[in-house]
């Protein structure tokens, strides 16, 4: 030990072992987070997603129910809202709108069987119907009743046939650009649209995909757009499945031949520049609701086809609107 170090007064060689400490740590915290981008980034994005879910005030959790072992957020206080996502996605992009909402509502978010973290049957049905029955197994498991249901895309679906086909335990109705509706333009409708929004193999796929969902696209740098494109390598076979089953014309219009049959509040939330599924969808919700205790409708400018992910605010504002009117 030198003379200058033994001679220094206490507080500066006790600031110097700090010091050291801090340098070994981001020496340490470096040499972790760079190795993660490098060989697992999907641990980089799992951080980020129990960040936001910590914001967001929920917490994740899992029940087994019919056939499928669910996982799901939950938290809140206040009247119960259950959110479904759409097709591809998972219940992740919903945190930014739940950061808004769980000081009025309980929110539970899950992800719907064969999606996200949610257990998948190699020859199990998950057409619309199915999916609807499985959430009623779901929502009676976990104890939720009179509730509000929302809906985005392929989940509004789900949600509007759920409403349909068990009204007692619905108290509301809020669909966003909801698949199964009568329109002049679906990519679901396609073959080669769907694909060019849901299967990708590369970077350059991964964007045009997302250039097609957003106004504004998010950045994937690297590594992380790497992991996103393997995980869809990984479900393709599910995901070409269940686009083929959406084609068919029944899926199509699941939702419109069920809707004079909805009494209970109805909304209709649309992407003003949704290219995914045509707003005009929202014409044949309004016309169709022939026996709604009340029909809302409203567009979001700024938007493709994914409301909660890029309008986050307006979105939350709008279901806490409508789910505070009744």
């Amino acid at each position: 030990m030198s003379p200058s170090t033994t001679t220094a007064p206490l507080w500066q060689r006790l600031l110097l072992r700090r010091l050291k400490f801090l340098g070994w740590l981001l020496a340490l915290l470096t040499v972790v987070l760079g190795g993660s981008y490098v060989f697992a980034p999907q641990w980089l994005v799992q951080a980020n997603t129990a960040r936001q879910a910590l914001a967001a005030h929920v917490e994740k959790r899992s029940v087994l129910a019919g056939d499928t072992t669910w996982s799901y957020y939950a938290g809140g206080d206040g009247p119960a809202i259950v959110l479904l996502h759409g097709f591809g996605t998972d219940k992740t992009v919903w945190l930014d709108v739940a950061g808004q909402l769980t000081a009025h509502f309980h929110l539970v978010i899950p992800d719907l069987p064969g999606w996200g973290e949610s257990s998948r049957g190699a020859a199990a049905d998950y057409s619309i119907e199915a999916q609807a029955a499985r959430l009623h197994t779901f929502v009676q498991a976990i104890g939720v009743r009179d509730f509000v249901l929302v809906g985005h895309g392929t989940g509004a679906a789900v949600a509007a046939v759920y409403a349909a086909e068990y009204p007692q335990a619905v108290r509301e109705l809020a669909l966003l650009d909801a698949y199964g509706l009568q329109t002049t333009h679906s990519a679901f409708s396609d073959a080669t649209a769907s694909r060019q929004l849901f299967v990708y193999d590369d970077r350059a796929g991964l964007a045009r995909a997302n250039t097609l969902l957003y106004t504004r696209p998010p950045a994937l740098h690297g590594r992380l757009a790497d992991a996103r494109i393997r995980r869809n390598q990984a479900d393709r076979a599910f995901i070409e499945d269940a686009l083929h089953r959406l084609r068919q014309p029944a899926q199509q219009l699941v939702v419109q031949a069920r809707l004079a049959t909805l009494e209970l509040p109805v909304l209709g939330l649309w992407c003003h520049a949704d290219t995914v599924i045509d707003r005009s969808a929202l014409d044949s919700l309004r016309n169709g609701l022939t026996h709604a205790a009340t029909i809302s409708t409203s567009t979001v400018n700024g938007c493709k086809h994914l409301p909660m992910l890029e309008k986050p605010v307006e979105t939350a504002q709008i279901l806490t609107g409508f789910a505070l009117s009744h």
